[in-house]
């Protein structure tokens, strides 16, 4: 079996590996059929991602096709297509207690903390597969990063007379934007990038160049105001930060990206605002069930995203210069094997 490993940062090489084992009690056999390339991945290449070691098979967005059902395996079985949800949880912990598995104390990722989908085949849980008729595998290769935009919109909690600022109008930006639409009075989306930012207004967003000056810019636009929610969905560091500044008072922040190390803010300006500051992680089963329903019924369309394409053996050369330039795309993805497509 051949899979896409990342040594080291800053390398990526195309090695074989065994065949997984049939699968056991609860488990399938999947093809990997799509694979998302995100901005969690460009980390990782570059040393800079969050709970990460090497080496280790990339790939957390990921599309399958089942090959093989284990005992007792009743929702899914051989060729059907499925999401994979790629948060692994305890089940045990406060947070997987209080329905928050995405933040459990003991996860681990697909991709990130364990080997991830950058490979020809694996063995799943059937309890992280959602299958959805008719669907395609573009479609459902989106759901994962669709999921992120919809927890932190959920965790943000807009109301209808919101006005909302997204940073960043990546694939998680725009999942944000999408997600928020319907929730909110107004979305502005900022991008230090022109083509993301371009493409973020062909969706039908305003949009604002993010960087010096952003603040006055947003205040011109909305009459002097700042927005009443805020997310940064960068994982940039000087951008979180000012993100703080860009909160009207008594407004909400959402940190969807994160970085290493720490942020600074001025407190005083927290707490005269007395703004609500939240993190948002991952995304719950509940997430993705609120997902999988809005690309069904085609309120929630992400497939124009795709504009760059690749194979498990290109990936190894195309991944350098995505991560290099993450503005030049908006969402890779990589294709392996097969045809199946619904």
């Amino acid at each position: 079996m051949q899979a896409a490993v990342l040594a080291r940062p800053g390398q990526l090489v195309l090695e074989h590996r065994p065949d997984p084992p049939a699968p056991g009690p609860g488990e399938v056999l999947a093809a990997v059929r799509r694979v998302g390339i995100c901005g969690t991945d460009h980390h990782a290449y570059g040393g800079t991602q969050n709970f990460f070691d090497y080496p280790r098979v990339l790939g957390h967005e990921l599309a399958v096709e089942v090959l093989e059902a284990g005992p007792g395996v009743t929702r899914v079985g051989p060729g059907d297509a499925c999401a994979v949800l790629p948060y692994l949880s305890c089940g045990l912990c406060r947070p997987c207690r209080q329905g928050r598995a995405n933040a459990c104390e003991r996860i681990s990722v697909l991709g990130v903390t364990r080997d991830g989908g950058l490979c020809e085949r694996m063995v799943l849980p059937e309890a992280h597969l959602f299958r959805l008729p008719g669907l395609s595998l573009d479609q459902l290769v989106l759901v994962e990063a669709l999921g992120i935009g919809w927890h932190a919109m959920a965790r943000a909690k807009a109301r209808p007379d919101d006005t909302v600022l997204v940073l960043g109008a990546g694939p998680i930006g725009l999942a944000v934007a999408h997600s928020t639409r319907s929730r909110a009075a107004r979305i502005v989306l900022a991008d230090l990038s022109p083509g993301r930012a371009a493409f973020a207004r062909a969706s039908g967003f305003e949009t604002l160049p993010a960087g010096e000056g952003l603040e006055s810019d947003v205040r011109d636009l909305l009459g002097g105001a700042l927005p009443s929610v805020v997310f940064d969905a960068t994982g940039s560091r000087a951008s979180m930060e000012a993100a703080f500044g860009l909160t009207a008072a008594c407004g909400t922040l959402v940190l969807v990206g994160h970085t290493r190390g720490p942020i600074e803010f001025a407190n005083p300006g927290l707490h005269a605002r007395e703004l609500d500051v939240r993190a948002s992680r991952n995304a719950t089963t509940a997430d993705w069930d609120g997902v999988l329903g809005a690309v069904a019924n085609g309120s929630l369309d992400a497939t124009g995203w795709i504009n760059h394409r690749t194979t498990l053996a290109g990936i190894v050369d195309d991944l350098p210069r995505l991560a290099a330039d993450p503005g030049a795309v908006v969402k890779a993805v990589v294709e392996i094997g097969g045809a199946h497509d619904g």
